[in-house]
């Protein structure tokens, strides 16, 4: 079998050896999991998600009446929170998702324009996606990245062009320290081929198909005002804690099936 999370990991560990201005990325305390996504079928082919974010400051939802505008009921007040990710004891700081099989048969005729001065292979655009997940970790660890423009200020945008010009960069310098075959066998076919050399694709994701996100958590001493009737949450808190025990392996080739990730 072929262990797609495994080799992504591998991958990331050798780009940040490689190429210096991803050096700050940790790869211990950065975790490849899978999501099931369909080829053809909207949405990312992958994802990075921060765990290093603070809590919010206190707030409240509302709602209020069309015509006056005055509040007529609240929720609770809350905080938003990152949960705790902790694999074998390691705190992780980002994780990137990506969606299979949609990451390895992704075709994308605008990033291949961005290399038809290269003259590299389509697969590029596979090593592009996992480059441009690294690329938005920010230096200091402190959450995404941010570019600053001409005139010194800082761009809000998460994808203005100078990131996609900088992947660009990030990904041909990579591949100018000429990585091994082994390393790259992981974006350089799509899903088809590597079961076909493999016989199946694994990947670890997360039990049940949820994977750790920003929470809401209800402050145990809520302020009086506005006095109007409070709507209590419906939904369950979410997580605050996640650990090695919540991963499993499953089969992408095939019809789901979970195996417990033995631990390490």
């Amino acid at each position: 079998m072929f262990h797609l999370t495994d080799a992504l990991s591998g991958l990331v560990a050798d780009i940040t050896q490689r190429v210096p201005a991803l050096a700050h990325v940790r790869p211990e305390r950065t975790l490849l999991f899978a999501r099931r996504g369909r080829t053809g079928a909207d949405g990312p082919n992958a994802t990075c998600h921060c765990l290093t974010l603070p809590t919010s400051e206190p707030g409240y939802y509302f709602w209020a009446d069309a015509l006056t505008g005055t509040i007529t009921r609240r929720s609770p007040w809350f905080v938003t929170k990152s949960p705790q990710v902790v694999m074998h004891g390691t705190p992780i700081d980002y994780m990137i998702s990506v969606a299979l099989p949609r990451f390895s048969d992704q075709v994308s005729r605008r990033k291949l324009d961005r290399y038809v001065d290269t003259g590299l292979p389509p697969w590029v655009v596979r090593l592009d996606t996992i480059v441009h997940e690294l690329y938005h970790i920010a230096p200091d660890a402190s959450g995404l990245r941010r570019l600053a423009r001409a005139d010194g200020s800082i761009d809000h945008r998460t994808h203005p062009p100078q990131f996609f010009d900088d992947v660009r960069d990030l990904v041909c310098s990579y591949l100018d320290t000429a990585p091994s075959a082994d390393v790259l066998e992981v974006v350089r076919h799509d899903f088809a081929t590597l079961q076909a050399r493999h016989g199946s694709v694994v990947a670890t994701t997360f039990r049940d198909g949820s994977y750790p996100q920003r929470y809401v958590d209800v402050l145990a001493d809520q302020p009086v005002a506005p006095a109007v009737l409070v709507e209590p949450f419906k939904e369950a808190p979410g997580r605050a804690l996640f650990t090695e025990a919540d991963l499993v392996v499953r089969d992408f080739s095939r019809a789901p099936a979970l195996v417990p990730v033995c631990a390490a």
